[in-house]
């Protein structure tokens, strides 16, 4: 079977993770979260070099087969540490359970923790992350410097980056002749040309289409310390307003407010859209059904510079792990270039390293590699805090509102700025 359809159900499985994983505000490096300090466990190189005993990886179902592989051409390559995978359940939300329980039961069965990158924050304000700084900073320039800002908090790095993921803008070349370099310039093409579509239905994927088109303008979620909501903005009422007109012009259909992942891609399958915001799995289905297509990074917002929201998974070190240098020799191998390259071409999950997205076998594997890594580039982190899932509700409810019942901008936004002040001052 051709690589890149086989791939496909790896990448759909990913979709979803894409979507519910993810800086304060715009997505700087600069990440504050209230609680978030040193734990006096820190684990520096030193400790992975001539590291020797078990080490178990906790991380969701292996559908591929890539995750066993990688771990066995591990051990078979170190004599010192053995690694053993521990498949936790499909979905994100059972993963986040039993991650969970282990934690606060203080279990030392997981040494190294696959994370959404939107529960990095969180793990880490509950002192269950061992500080990765040294150990990043001495690998600092391999990594996709878009990708680090899913890990670090209050000037510290929690997690090292494991796979990543971000959004194209997809277009039917039988109806539209260029690609769009703004929104503004999209949703026109979509008004005379066959429409836009993007997940525009009441949950995780709508705060990310809005997102994209917020951080574009300027506009953000937080304020730079964390502490408060600045989401009822000028920038944010622009652009949700821009997004109520193009359902009121007809640029995207009615019916996008039920649409998530999969719906979008079938109505661009089908013909019923010509342009499509939607993640990378849709390339290999979308060429397996004939679609006539090209796609490119997100565009711009007006003036401002393109945000695509990142999704993927980070690798942390349990605070109970007792074989920290272990975990960390693993997950070096893991975010190395041998390992990234094998996750892309059999798993497509996206690299988290610059190198990875220039080697020949990747580019004939996934042919949208180049396109990708620009739209990685570009990329920002979801809000980084431990309430994160409550602050996208807020988002993805009053955004919803706006664009299916008529709700104006200003009130929506206000009513998100209150919701999402009164989860902060949860934590």
């Amino acid at each position: 079977m051709n690589k890149k359809l086989a791939s496909a159900g790896a990448i759909l499985a990913c979709a979803a993770i894409a979507a519910g994983c993810g800086s304060s505000g715009g997505g700087s490096t600069g990440n504050t979260v209230a609680g978030v300090g040193s734990n006096g466990k820190t684990v520096t190189p030193d400790m992975a070099k001539n590291a020797k005993g078990n080490v178990t990886w906790c991380i969701g179902k292996d559908t591929t087969g890539a995750f066993s592989q990688v771990v066995k051409l591990y051990n078979n390559q170190n004599s010192g540490v053995h690694v053993k995978l521990l498949e936790l359940p499909t979905s994100a939300d059972q993963q986040h359970s039993q991650l969970t329980q282990r934690e606060q039961a203080k279990s030392s069965e997981c040494d190294i923790l696959g994370m959404d990158v939107i529960w990095t924050a969180e793990f880490a304000a509950q002192g269950w992350l061992r500080d990765v700084t040294p150990a990043i900073n001495a690998r600092k320039s391999e990594f996709i410097p878009a990708t680090l800002g899913t890990a670090q908090i209050n000037g510290k790095y929690w997690a090292v980056p494991f796979n990543t993921n971000a959004g194209f803008l997809y277009y039917n070349t039988s109806k539209v002749k260029k690609a769009p370099t703004t929104w503004q310039e999209a949703y026109q093409m979509a008004k005379t040309d066959g429409g836009l579509g993007y997940q525009g239905a009441r949950y995780e994927g709508l705060t990310v289409n809005f997102l994209e088109l917020l951080y574009s303008n300027g506009g953000k979620v937080l304020s730079d310390d964390g502490k408060k909501a600045e989401i009822d903005s000028p920038q944010a009422q622009q652009v949700l307003s821009f997004m109520q007109q193009g359902l009121k012009d007809g640029a995207v259909p009615k019916s996008n407010s039920t649409w998530m992942e999969e719906e979008s891609r079938n109505a661009f399958q089908n013909g019923k859209v010509a342009l499509l915001r939607n993640w990378p799995y849709v390339y290999a289905l979308a060429k397996q059904a004939g679609v006539k297509f090209d796609l490119v990074p997100l565009p711009k917002f007006g003036n401002g510079q393109p945000a695509s929201i990142l999704g993927g998974y980070n690798l942390g070190i349990s605070t109970y792990s007792k074989n920290p240098g272990g975990a960390l020799s693993f997950i070096n191998f893991a975010t190395g270039p041998a390992a990234q390259k094998k996750f892309f071409i059999k798993s497509s999950l996206p690299a988290v390293i610059t190198q990875t997205y220039n080697d020949p076998a990747v580019k004939k594997a996934q042919p949208f590699a180049p396109e990708l890594l620009k739209a990685v580039q570009q990329g920002k982190p979801r809000p980084v805090s431990p309430v994160y899932p409550q602050i996208s509700q807020a988002i993805y409810n009053n955004v919803y509102s706006a664009l299916s019942s008529g709700t104006s901008p200003k009130s929506a936004l206000s009513k998100a700025q209150s919701q999402i002040n009164k989860a902060l001052n949860t934590f």
